[in-house]
């Protein structure tokens, strides 16, 4: 689906003149209040998937909807500038709307805003999400936006879930937060789950029922059982699950675990992880293992992983190889390169990489994902890679004063994107190439606009569909130096 630009031109005018007015005009929506029903007319989607509409001057996000549907609504949330709504019913479709929707929770679940969409325009829509945060800048007109790749599995494609966990043990409830708020809805056979997920869930709910096992309250800070993560294998179809509660209490949960099992047979791994803190971290830092099983083994493309409870990994495997695929497909690597990794997590890129490059060299803060990576080196037996805990400007800095030549740098910020002194670091090293990984087209946006003051030409940027259903999209961009000739692959 492409944005209607010229309907968001005259939505944005709307309301700078409604800003505009607000100085000697009552606050004509000022009447608006929590369960008030009103017919609205969707003009767009913003970046987060809710439909923008109007009321009276009033911006109202509405979940579940498609640009240009009528819809009758009912107001969850009413506050001064802007309000949340819910359908209620569609009075006028948009034809790119699913007749059968694969989920019976969407009027109260907004985890999936795009799930009543149809895939290709779902794919269309992000891709325009992408090209309007690119084309912001000026320094970025050239670069050529693909179509978004899509998943390999639209549904059921989540290979790990944190879960809350909530109500009494006669009636226990395992899901998310509801928007606004720590009422917990539950999810039951989430369609982006994998299917193990859902099992475990259900098993676990049972469990405790049978158990009797308290579940925590954040009003009284009491109670046992906090959160429920469950990681899986799609390669091996095995499973860990961690209990994180707030005190060690052996006896509940090696009972609950043994249930579980007896249960899922698929979970070979399970842990008991304790959080005493109360605020809404969800792990805490002490764990203990309930079985002799310490890590999930998983493959993407040749490269095999050996994942520990705290390790981070892409919650979709189908496009993690896309990503890694396309960069090492822009990496152009012969044999030769010395290759740096920032923010290398457990290795994932770097180990896509080393098998054509001559040396990788991977950077990352936490301590944990560095040992995780060193490990899935030594299992995948590759020898040419090194792995550092650090800062990622200081670690930089230091490859330099060492002197050390670096033909590519690779860059997987987390979503805030990169400290603009990493971007200069990077520049100033001078790689022929730069590839950057992200999770948010607008940061990435921002980092490629400061690269091409540094001398980096964004040539390319492809899209990746990594969570169909929902808004957001990761993107690979191929950056080249400037007056540096036939770098890269074709884009």
């Amino acid at each position: 689906m492409v944005v209607d630009r010229s309907a968001i031109f005259i939505f944005i005018t709307r309301m700078e003149q409604h800003k505009r007015s607000k100085q000697t005009a009552p606050d004509k929506g000022a009447g608006l209040r929590a369960g008030q029903l009103l017919e609205l007319t969707v003009v767009s989607l913003n970046d987060d998937g809710y439909g923008l509409a109007t009321h009276e001057g009033k911006l109202v996000f509405v979940s579940g909807v498609l640009p240009g549907e009528v819809v009758q609504v009912k107001i969850d949330f009413a506050g001064r500038r802007e309000s949340f709504a819910t359908v209620v019913r569609v009075l006028r479709h948009n034809p790119q709307r699913l007749k059968t929707v694969p989920c019976d929770r969407t009027n109260s679940c907004d985890g999936c805003p795009l799930i009543q969409m149809k895939y290709p325009a779902q794919l269309a829509w992000k891709k325009g999400v992408v090209e309007q945060a690119i084309k912001r800048y000026q320094s970025l007109q050239q670069a050529l936006v693909h179509d978004v790749a899509p998943s390999p599995q639209p549904l059921h494609y989540r290979n790990s879930a944190k879960l809350v966990v909530a109500g009494k043990f006669a009636a226990p409830l395992i899901g998310i937060y509801r928007r606004n708020s720590h009422d917990v809805l539950d999810l039951g056979d989430c369609p982006l789950h994998h299917p193990i997920i859902n099992r475990v869930a259900a098993a676990v709910k049972e469990g405790i029922r049978r158990g009797k096992v308290s579940i925590y309250s954040q009003k009284s800070s009491q109670g046992l059982l906090r959160y429920l993560v469950v990681r899986v294998s799609e390669t091996d179809n095995r499973a860990m699950v961690v209990f994180v509660t707030s005190e060690r209490n052996y006896n509940e949960i090696h009972h609950l675990a043994k249930y579980l099992q007896g249960v899922v047979p698929e979970v070979i791994v399970v842990v008991q992880n304790v959080n005493i803190s109360t605020g809404n971290s969800i792990m805490g830092e002490k764990e203990f293992f309930l079985g002799k099983e310490r890590a999930l083994a998983t493959t993407i493309g040749d490269i095999k992983f050996a994942i520990s409870p705290r390790s981070f990994f892409q919650v979709n495997s189908g496009s993690a190889r896309l990503i890694y695929e396309k960069v090492r497909e822009w990496a152009g690597l012969t044999g030769k390169e010395s290759v740096v990794d920032l923010y290398c997590g457990i290795g994932g890129i770097s180990l896509f990489l080393a098998r054509e490059a001559k040396e990788v060299y991977g950077i990352e803060l936490v301590e944990a994902a560095v040992a995780d990576a060193e490990k899935n080196a030594r299992l995948n037996q590759i020898r040419n890679c090194s792995f550092a805990a650090g800062n990622a400007a200081e670690l930089l800095r230091e490859l330099r004063e060492e002197g050390k030549r670096v033909d590519l740098i690779v860059l997987n910020p987390p979503r805030k994107g990169c400290d603009e002194q990493v971007l200069q670091d990077v520049a100033a090293i001078g790689p022929t190439r730069v590839i950057y990984v992200s999770c948010s087209p607008q940061t990435m946006a921002r980092d490629l606009d400061i690269f091409a003051r540094l001398g980096y030409q964004t040539r390319a940027v492809q899209p990746v569909d990594m969570f169909p259903q929902t808004p957001h999209v990761e993107d690979v961009a191929l950056l080249v130096k400037e007056n540096v000739q036939g770098s890269g692959s074709e884009v």
